[in-house]
């Protein structure tokens, strides 16, 4: 398969958990790797995508993450970087209201301060890192719910630098913004990094439900 701005090969696999929505059938138009699994939780789907992958860098996104036709071409190239091993872009809204932008622009700026930080985050639903690296620190940890991949892009920082790609970004789903409210979301998250960074706690899937759209 081929992006329209990246010249080399791309597979894209699919990661499946006990879906009824259509998502399989969906899915099997676009590629033939469409994988199955029995474990829950996000990070088991990235693992298992990760384990199947051929190519030489990984590039995770989310059901609900839409990117651009320059995304995977920018975060390879951010690859290319010395001693670089990750890289993320700008997450977007798909609802552009004022208030959810302003969000999202303190969202993106924190995220990019942090990489220079031995407290890195990225925010999963758009990860590219290199195939090797993810195998050196054991992918992402299972046991984590959520902020699994603010744990993931820790460890992947102490073996190397972490890239934000100011060229390109992909837009994010904002319902669970809309079903819990700004301010509540925005308490939580932040009750939750701080959680996260002072108790190093695993947190249950009772802390972050699946917000469905409807």
């Amino acid at each position: 398969i081929k992006n329209q701005d990246y010249a080399g090969e791309m597979e894209i696999i699919v990661v499946d958990y006990k879906s009824r929505d259509g998502t399989r059938k969906i899915a099997k138009k676009h590629t033939n790797k469409v994988l199955s699994i029995k474990k829950s939780g996000i990070a088991a789907g990235r693992n298992e995508g990760a384990r199947f992958a051929k190519g030489d860098i990984l590039i995770f996104v989310d059901a609900d993450t839409t990117v651009q036709p320059n995304t995977v071409s920018e975060l390879v190239n951010a690859l290319k970087r010395k001693n670089t091993v990750g890289a993320t872009c700008f997450i977007m809204p798909d609802n552009a209201r004022n208030k959810n932008m302003l969000l999202f622009f303190g969202y993106n700026n924190f995220i990019r301060a942090s990489l220079k930080t031995k407290k890195a985050c990225m925010t999963g639903l758009c990860i590219a890192c290199r195939k090797n690296s993810f195998e050196k620190i054991n992918g992402f940890d299972e046991k984590i719910k959520v902020l699994e991949d603010f744990d993931f892009a820790e460890r992947l920082r102490r073996i190397g630098k972490l890239a934000f790609v100011d060229k390109t970004f992909v837009t994010t789903s904002t319902r669970r913004l809309a079903r819990w409210g700004r301010f509540a979301a925005m308490r939580r998250y932040v009750g939750l990094y701080f959680d996260h960074l002072l108790k190093k706690k695993l947190f249950g899937d009772k802390n972050y439900l699946p917000v469905r759209r409807v």
